[in-house]
């Protein structure tokens, strides 16, 4: 994982960004933030078992489906199945050593 600061990658209202194998960040304070690290190094695992681009097209074609389930935005991308999982389990460190491979699938259902 290769941490760079440039915040105009970053879509508004984020922290940051990842394309495998880059996290793009806004503050450089967040290239020390382990919590937030480790949501981006789930995220990091998941298009890498998705082969990247199918990671891209399938979080894009969730968030919409998403977007008219909530008709929010926000709403739609913290319900994102890849999101989900990222921020459930950032918080815990060892978590990407025990987790089943496609464990996203786990958080495709609606809450």
């Amino acid at each position: 994982m290769i941490v760079l600061v440039l915040k105009y990658l970053t879509p508004k209202g984020f922290r940051g960004i990842t394309v495998f194998p880059f996290v793009f960040v806004v503050r450089k304070e967040d290239k020390k933030d382990t919590v937030f690290l480790n949501h981006e190094k789930i995220h990091i695992r998941q298009q890498l078992e998705l082969v990247l681009l199918p990671f891209f097209i399938w979080y894009g074609i969730e968030f919409l489906i998403r977007w008219r389930q909530y008709g929010n935005r926000h709403t739609a991308y913290r319900n994102i199945s890849f999101e989900r999982e990222a921020y459930a389990n950032e918080a815990n460190p060892d978590y990407l050593s025990k987790r089943p491979f496609w464990h996203f699938i786990k958080y495709l259902k609606k809450k």
